[in-house]
Order: structure tokens, then C-alpha cells, then sequence
């Protein structure tokens, strides 16, 4: 499988998956986000993380695209004039521009519980123990100690000269806010696998690695990206006072733990044998865009 059959593959169980129904609004609404034209890469790793160790894509495609569900509603709600107020994601109207401010915080938390019903629902050739597993998975790492919490922190340290341990802060957050969700694709995909824990573990590292590396590649591209290469508003982290790797360590040492945080996902592929160029392909595009 490479990258666009991927993309392919879940656009189309996406599609199937949120069907428009009454009230058709907040289904619209729902579907309109979930279905932007997106890297897809959490549902990606899921499917890519089962696929190299022994597991069928298949039976890991609800869960992926309930990943993806979920993405969505943080993008939906963090595009919220009471968040980070912007009008695009992904080069089109951001969803409360379209469906005003209501409908679009209600899709988003319809989604919150849209998405694990779609994992329960249609995971028909998983164990209950191992959708247990999974729906555990999605949980832990979604809610108030996982991405959620990360965001709270996030809008509590902007502007905020008080801050005290800004680098544990900073880790936090996107520890958090970015990591987490990469750490629940590739875990779901280990646990669909059938992976032993010394595997799960390293999957995990990994996936903490690489949503650090994304996190500061985004920081980055904030700063020296365009409008039609990120399709969102830049430049928006520096005038709401964001704690970011930038503003605390400098554009210069924010590509150096970038270029860390790659590394240390390399020597885990390679001391575990978790050879994918799907992986491959998509760290070296992230290495091209930062310029590295």
C-alpha cells in the first residue's frame, strides 16, 4: 500500500461511515470537516502500523478512520472564535464560517461520541477483548488526561507571562495535544496486530517521537510557511502570545530537537525492525518541508 491508496481508501470508508440523517444539519456539518481533503495521517499509521506487524488493514479501518472522526472535532473546535478564532482549515472556510458557531460546537462533540460507536459498531472480526482494548485506547489518550488536557494547558499559558517551567509546560502540551493522538493510531494498530508489549512499547516511543517532531515542524512552518502551503492562517501562534518551541527556543533550536526527535524515530525502526517506506516517505516530507 502506498500513501495515496491509503488516502484513497480511507476517504472512502469516511464517506460511508457518516451517512446524512436528521437533524441534517449537524450531519452535514459533521461530514464537512471529516471530509476536507487532509494528509490523513493518523489513520495512515494505524493501518500502516498493523500492516508491518502482521495484522489485516481491514480489521483496523474503523478504528482509523474513528481516529480521523476524532482529529476532526479537535479541528472544528480549536477553529472556534472562543479558541484560536480562525476562518480556514485546510483552505476552506473553517466549519462555524459555514455552519455557524453552534452547529459547529455540537458536530464536533457529536463526533467526540460518533467515533468510537463507529469502532464498536463495525470492528465485526475483532475479539471483544481486543475492541476493549481499543475503545480503552481511545479514551485514555483523547480525553482530559490525554489531547483535551493538552489543550487546556495550551490556552492557559498564551499571553501568560507567569508561566513558571515553561519547557515542562511546553512538553506537556504538545505532549499531549499533538502526541497523544499519533500514540493512539499506532497503538490501536500494534493492539489489532496482535502485538506483544515489548512492540506496543516500541510503537509507542515512536509515536511519541514523531508527534513531537510534527508538533515543532508545525511551529515552524507557522512561522516561515505560506497560506496555500498549510490552507489555514498563519503567523497566529506569535500575535496570541502561543507557547511554542519557537517562542521559547528560537527558530534555529527548534529545527535542531526537530532533527532530534527524527533521529530517535529512525533508531526505533531500525532496532525493531519496523521497516515501512510508508513511515519513511512520510518523515522525509516532513524533513523537506521544515528544510532540514
Amino acid at each position: 500500500m502506498t500513501i495515496n491508496d491509503y488516502i484513497e481508501l480511507i476517504n472512502k470508508k469516511l464517506d460511508e461511515f457518516i451517512k446524512i440523517e436528521y437533524p441534517q444539519n449537524l450531519f452535514k456539518s459533521m461530514k464537512y470537516t471529516v471530509t476536507l481533503p487532509g494528509k490523513r495521517l493518523r489513520p495512515i499509521l494505524c493501518l500502516e502500523t498493523c500492516r508491518i506487524l502482521g495484522g489485516n488493514i481491514e480489521y483496523a479501518i474503523p478504528t482509523a478512520c474513528a481516529i480521523e472522526m476524532y482529529h476532526s472535532m479537535t479541528l472544528i473546535h480549536d477553529d472556534l472564535p472562543c479558541m484560536d478564532n480562525d476562518d480556514f482549515r485546510r483552505g476552506k472556510p473553517s466549519n462555524h464560517r459555514v455552519f455557524g458557531e453552534a452547529v459547529a460546537t455540537l458536530s464536533g462533540d457529536a463526533l467526540l461520541t460518533y467515533a468510537p460507536e463507529i469502532i464498536a459498531k463495525y470492528s465485526k472480526n475483532l475479539s471483544a477483548d481486543t475492541i476493549l482494548k481499543v475503545l480503552t485506547e481511545y479514551f485514555n489518550y483523547s480525553g482530559a488526561r490525554g489531547v483535551i488536557g493538552g489543550q487546556v494547558v495550551d490556552i492557559e499559558s498564551e499571553n501568560n507571562p507567569n508561566v513558571e517551567n515553561k519547557q515542562e509546560v511546553l512538553e506537556y502540551i504538545h505532549t499531549h495535544k499533538t502526541s497523544d493522538l499519533f500514540c493512539l493510531a499506532m497503538r490501536t494498530g500494534a493492539i489489532i496486530a496482535g502485538a506483544n508489549t515489548e512492540i506496543l512499547s516500541a510503537v509507542t516511543e515512536f509515536a511519541r517521537n514523531f508527534g513531537l517532531a510534527f508538533q515543532i515542524a508545525d511551529d515552524i512552518l507557522d512561522e516561515i510557511s505560506t497560506f496555500e502551503e498549510m490552507g489555514k492562517t498563519l503567523g497566529k501562534d506569535k500575535q496570541e502570545g502561543k507557547l511554542t518551541y519557537v517562542s521559547l527556543y528560537g527558530l534555529e533550536d527548534a529545527k535542531c530537537k526537530f532533527s532530534c526527535h527524527i533521529k530517535k524515530c529512525y533508531d526505533i525502526m531500525n532496532k525493531q525492525n519496523l521497516n515501512s517506506k510508508v513511515f519513511e516517505v512520510i518523515i522525509n516530507k516532513m524533513i523537506e518541508r521544515v528544510g532540514i
